[in-house]
C-alpha cells in the first residue's frame, strides 16, 4: 500500500508544512537494484584512540569495493573504528572523530561505529563501550536524512569475519535497518567466488514463502543464486506454485505444524539444506481476558512449537549440512510486546530465546549458524488490513519515520545465509527502522 504521507513529504507544499509544524519528515530510501547496487560515494573509514586492527580494516574496506578516502568532503559512509577506547575519557576522540563529518554525510548515508565486547574483568572498558551502544542508537534518531548507525562489535580477531557483515551494512540492502548492535565471532567465514552470487550451489528452504515476506525472501535468496523450496501449507498452493514457477523454485505444499513435517522436508533435500528460513507466521489476536485456548495454542503451534521441532528434527537427521544456516523470524512485538497480542508476542520472544541458546551449540556440534530477524512495521496486506490512524501511527514510530518493505526482511535474511558470514551466530536483528519501541 502506497505511504501518501512520505510521498506528500517530497514535495515542495509537504517540506514546508512539515518543516513549520514539526511533522516527521521521512526521506525515501534507496534499496538495492540492478541499477543501484552500492553506495555512490566514497567511505571515510576513521578511528578513535590507538587501534590495533587499523590496517587489517582498511584492507577489508579496500576489499568492499568501495571507495576508501579519510577526507572525502561528501562521504556515503563513515566508519568509526573506537575498538581501542577503554576508558571515559577516550569517547571524546569518538566525538572529535565524528562531530565534523555528520552534518556532511550524504542522504542516505551509513555511519558503523567499531567497538569489543564490554568486559567483565575491567569496569572501564566496559563502560567506555557500553557507551558506544547509547552513543549509536542516540546517533540513529538524530541523524535524519535516511541515514543509519550501527555498531559493531568484533570478538578478539574477528576482522577477517566481519567483511560480509562490513559489506550488507554499507550497501543498500541494509536501508531499513539502523540502531542496532551486532557481534562478530572469531570464526574464519568461508570463501564466497562470486559476490555477485553467494549463494551459488546451495539449497535454501523458506516457510510461508506463498506470498508477503515469505515471497520476498525466496526471491531474495534466489537471486543471490540459491536453489530455493517454497513451502506453505496446501490451501496457499495455487500463491505458492505461482512463487515457485517465478524464481525457478520448487514448490513443498506442506503445514509445517504436521507430525511428519521434517521427514517430508529431509525428502524433499536429498542432498540435504544448506539455509533453513523459518517465516511461516500467524496472528489471532485478542486481549487475554479474551483469548479462547484455541486462539493461543494455534500462534504458539505454528510460530513457536513447529520452528523447535523442525530445527531439532533437521539437525538431528543431519538434513541441515555443516556451513549451514537457520534464520528464524522474531518480531518487535517479541520484544517490546503488543496490545492485544500476548500469544504472538510471547511466540516471537520464544524465538529470541531459542537463537541465544541454540546458536552456540548448534555451531559447535554442527557446524551451523542460528540468527533471528525481528521486523518492526513492514508494508504487507497484513498491516494495509490495519485502521488508518493505528497504520499511520506505525509507519512514523521509528528513526526513519516510514515502514519497511517485505524485501527489507529478505535482505537481512540473505545476509545471515552466506557462506561468509560464518562469524555472525546468535544474533537477532531488528528490521524496524529503529523502531521507537523496545530496546
Amino acid at each position: 500500500m502506497a505511504d501518501r504521507y512520505l510521498h506528500f513529504t517530497g514535495t515542495a507544499t509537504g517540506r514546508f508544512l512539515t518543516r513549520r509544524t514539526g511533522l516527521p519528515q521521512p526521506a525515501p530510501l534507496r534499496r538495492w537494484s540492478l541499477e543501484s547496487q552500492s553506495l555512490t560515494g566514497p567511505v571515510r573509514h576513521l578511528t578513535a584512540g590507538d587501534s590495533m586492527v587499523t590496517d587489517e580494516l582498511g584492507a577489508i574496506l579496500a576489499a568492499t569495493g568501495l571507495e576508501v578516502d579519510a577526507s572525502a568532503d561528501r562521504p556515503a559512509a563513515v566508519v568509526l573504528d573506537a575498538t581501542a577506547v577503554d576508558t571515559a575519557a577516550g569517547l571524546a576522540d569518538v566525538h572529535a572523530a565524528l562531530h565534523p563529518v555528520v552534518r556532511s554525510l550524504a542522504p542516505g548515508g551509513r555511519v558503523v561505529v567499531l567497538g569489543v565486547r564490554p568486559s567483565p574483568e575491567d569496569h572501564h572498558q566496559a563502560a567506555a563501550q557500553q557507551a558506544l551502544e547509547g552513543f549509536v542508537r542516540s546517533l540513529g534518531k538524530e541523524i535524519g536524512k535516511g541515514a543509519t548507525v550501527q555498531l559493531l562489535r568484533l570478538a578478539p580477531g574477528a576482522v577477517a569475519g566481519a567483511e560480509s557483515t562490513l559489506r550488507f551494512l554499507l550497501s543498500p540492502r541494509s536501508a531499513y535497518i539502523s540502531g542496532q548492535v551486532i557481534e562478530v565471532t572469531a570464526a574464519a567465514p568461508d570463501p564466497v567466488a562470486d559476490w555477485a552470487a553467494p549463494l551459488a550451489g546451495r539449497t535454501a528452504l523458506v516457510t510461508g514463502a506463498a506470498r508477503g515476506i515469505g515471497a520476498s525472501v525466496a526471491q531474495v535468496l534466489a537471486r543471490d543464486g540459491a536453489h530455493v523450496i517454497c513451502l506453505d501449507i496446501p490451501q496457499a498452493q495455487e500463491d505458492l506454485v505461482r512463487t515457485a514457477d517465478r524464481l525457478g523454485a520448487t514448490a513443498l505444499p506442506l503445514d509445517i505444524t504436521a507430525d511428519d513435517a521434517a521427514v517430508r522436508i529431509a525428502a524433499a533435500a536429498p542432498d540435504g539444506l544448506d539455509i533453513l528460513v523459518h517465516n511461516a507466521g500467524i496472528t489471532r489476536d485478542r486481549r487475554l481476558a479474551n483469548m479462547a485456548a484455541d486462539r493461543w495454542a494455534s500462534v504458539i503451534d505454528v510460530n513457536l512449537d513447529s520452528v523447535l521441532r523442525t530445527t531439532d528434527a533437521l539437525l538431528k537427521t543431519g538434513t541441515v549440512n555443516r556451513g549451514g544456516r537457520i534464520i528464524a523470524t522474531a518480531s518487535i512485538a517479541g520484544i517490546a510486546g503488543n496490545n492485544g497480542q500476548t500469544n504472538y508476542a510471547a511466540s516471537k520472544a520464544g524465538i529470541i530465546g531459542l537463537v541465544r541458546s541454540l546458536a552456540p551449540r548448534a555451531a559447535a556440534d554442527h557446524g551451523v549458524t542460528v540468527n533471528a530477524v525481528a521486523p518492526g512495521f513492514i508494508e504487507t496486506k497484513m498491516t494495509a488490513a490495519v485502521p488508518l490512524f493505528i497504520r499511520e501511527a506505525g509507519r512514523r514510530m521509528n528513526s526513519l519515520s516510514q515502514g519497511g518493505l517485505p524485501v527489507d526482511v529478505a535482505e537481512t535474511t540473505a545476509w545471515f545465509a552466506q557462506p561468509a558470514s560464518t562469524a555472525v551466530n546468535g544474533q537477532i536483528v531488528r528490521v524496524c527502522g529503529q523502531s521507537l519501541l523496545g530496546a
